[in-house]
C-alpha cells in the first residue's frame, strides 16, 4: 500500500511537472499587432476662407500678375495650419475666371482641396452685374461647370449659391417663399451633381451655406435629406457656449451633419473688441467644444485676412489664433492597446490627456485619442481602469502598448507572471 501511494505521488508529481514545463516553455506570448495609423483629423473638412481677397479684389487684381505672390503666400499659410481645403470666393462670371484659376493653381501647389464659394455676380448685383433669376442661375451654373472642367478635382466642394437669401428673389423670412427657396436649392443640387457626374469628378455640391435663422426656417429633415444630409451654416455669436449649443440645435432640427461654413471673432457688434490673445482664447474654446459634438462634418474659419476676424495681417503676419487653429487642424493622435501584465486586453480603460480629451478602449483593448498638437512637448496621458493601478505615460510615440498592473493579484496570476519572467530570461540565454 505504501509502495502504491509512493508511485501515485510520483506519477502526480511528474504530471504536474509536465504541465508546469509545458506552461513554462510552450505558453504563447501576447500577439503584437501593428495597427495602421488612424486619420488624425477631428473633422473631415477643414478650411479657411479667403473672401476678402479672392472675391473683393477680383476686378482690381484681375490683370495684376504681381499679386500672385500674395496669393501664394496666403494659400501656403492656410496649408501650413493643416487645413484640407481653402475657400475661394471668386465670382463665376467669365470675366473673373482667369483670377479664379490663379487661386486654384496655388491651392493645388500646396495640396489643398478647393471649396468654390463664389456665385454669379448678378445674384447679389456685385461689380455692377445685372440681376439673374433662379432659372437663369441654374442654367449659368451648369454651363460654368461644363466650360471649365480643368479647375475641379476629386475631393473639391462647389457651392453654386452661398447665402442665397442675400440675392435673387430675396430672404424667405421676408418674402414668405420658404418652399420656393427649398425647391431652388434642391434643383440646383440636382443640376450640379449631374454636371459633375458627366465630368467624372467627385465634387461635393451640397454645401449651401446660409444664415443660422434661415437654416432653422428652411432646413427641415426632409430638405436636408434631399440635399445629401449636410446642413451648412454661417454663424456668428457672442460666446463659444452659444455657438456649440446652436450647432447641436442645427444638427437636431435637420438630422444632418453640420458644416460650419463661416465662423470667427471678433465681430465688433457681437463680440466687441478683442486683443490677439483674446481672439486666440475664444477660438480655442470653440474648437475644443466642437471636438465633442458628434456629426460635425467640418468647419471653415472666416477669414484669412482683411476683416475684424482675420487670422493674418494684410502683410501676412500671423495672429496668435493661427497657432491655435493649427493645434486643432493638425492634432496629435495616439493609438494602440491597453493590456494587463499577461497581455490580456482591458476593455473600458480610460485614456485621457488633461480634463478635456479622453476615450475608452474597445473590447480588444484598442483606443484612439486625439489631442491638440503642442509646441511645448509631448502630451502626458493618464490611463485608468477598474481593478487596475492607474498610470501616467508621456506621449512620446504615436502607437502605444500600455500595460496596467492589477490592484490585487491571484496566486495563479502571480504564478503565470513568474513563469513568463523566467521564461523570458531563459530565452535570452
Amino acid at each position: 500500500m505504501k509502495r502504491f501511494s509512493f508511485f501515485l505521488f510520483l506519477l502526480l508529481f511528474l504530471v504536474a511537472m509536465g504541465i508546469f514545463a509545458a506552461a513554462f516553455f510552450l505558453s504563447s506570448e501576447p500577439t503584437v499587432t501593428i495597427y495602421p495609423k488612424p486619420n488624425p483629423r477631428w473633422w473631415a473638412f477643414q478650411s479657411v476662407d479667403t473672401m476678402k481677397h479672392s472675391r473683393d479684389l477680383a476686378r482690381e487684381k484681375l490683370h495684376d500678375d504681381s499679386y500672385d505672390a500674395v496669393i501664394d503666400r496666403e494659400v501656403r499659410a492656410i496649408a501650413d495650419t493643416g487645413a484640407t481645403h481653402v475657400a475661394i470666393a471668386t465670382p463665376y462670371d467669365e470675366e473673373f475666371v482667369p483670377y479664379l484659376k490663379r487661386w486654384v493653381l496655388a491651392a493645388r501647389k500646396y495640396h489643398l482641396g478647393v471649396w468654390f464659394r463664389g456665385n454669379f455676380s448678378g445674384w447679389e448685383e456685385w461689380f455692377g452685374y445685372q440681376k439673374v433669376s433662379r432659372s437663369e442661375h441654374i442654367f449659368k451654373t451648369q454651363a460654368f461647370i461644363r466650360r471649365h472642367p480643368d479647375i475641379f478635382q476629386d475631393g473639391d466642394a462647389f457651392s453654386a449659391c452661398p447665402e442665397c437669401e442675400n440675392g435673387g428673389p430675396g430672404d424667405p423670412r421676408s418674402n414668405g417663399d420658404i418652399e420656393g427657396y427649398r425647391k431652388f436649392l434642391i434643383d440646383e443640387y440636382a443640376a450640379t451633381q449631374s454636371s459633375f457626374e458627366k465630368l467624372g469628378k467627385e465634387v461635393s455640391s451640397n454645401f449651401f451655406s446660409m444664415n443660422g435663422d434661415i437654416a432653422r426656417l428652411v432646413m427641415d429633415k426632409g430638405t436636408t435629406e434631399k440635399l445629401g444630409g449636410i446642413v451648412t451654416v454661417d454663424h456668428y455669436v457672442k460666446t463659444p457656449e452659444v455657438l456649440a449649443s446652436d450647432a447641436q440645435d442645427f444638427i437636431s432640427r435637420s438630422d444632418g451633419d453640420l458644416l460650419l461654413g463661416e465662423f470667427g471673432a471678433p465681430i465688433p457688434d457681437i463680440n466687441g473688441d478683442m486683443t490677439d490673445e483674446q481672439q486666440s482664447v475664444w477660438l480655442r474654446d470653440v474648437l475644443s467644444r466642437f471636438t465633442h459634438i458628434p456629426r460635425v462634418f467640418g468647419m471653415s474659419y472666416w477669414t484669412q485676412t482683411g476683416s475684424s476676424t482675420a487670422l493674418w495681417s494684410e502683410k501676412g503676419v500671423p495672429r496668435a489664433a493661427v497657432a491655435t487653429l493649427a493645434e486643432f487642424f493638425s492634432p496629435q493622435v495616439f493609438y494602440g492597446t491597453v493590456r494587463d501584465e499577461l497581455g490580456a486586453p482591458i476593455a473600458g480603460a480610460r485614456v485621457s490627456s488633461g480634463t478635456d480629451f479622453s476615450t475608452v478602449t474597445n473590447g480588444e483593448g484598442y483606443f484612439e485619442l486625439r489631442v491638440p498638437s503642442s509646441r511645448e512637448g509631448s502630451a502626458l496621458l493618464s490611463v485608468s481602469a477598474q481593478s487596475f493601478l492607474s498610470q501616467e505615460i508621456p506621449g512620446e510615440t504615436t502607437q502605444m502598448s500600455i500595460v496596467l498592473p492589477r490592484e490585487e493579484e491571484t496566486w495563479w496570476f502571480r504564478l503565470e507572471k513568474w513563469m513568463r519572467r523566467h521564461r523570458e530570461a531563459w530565452q535570452r540565454g
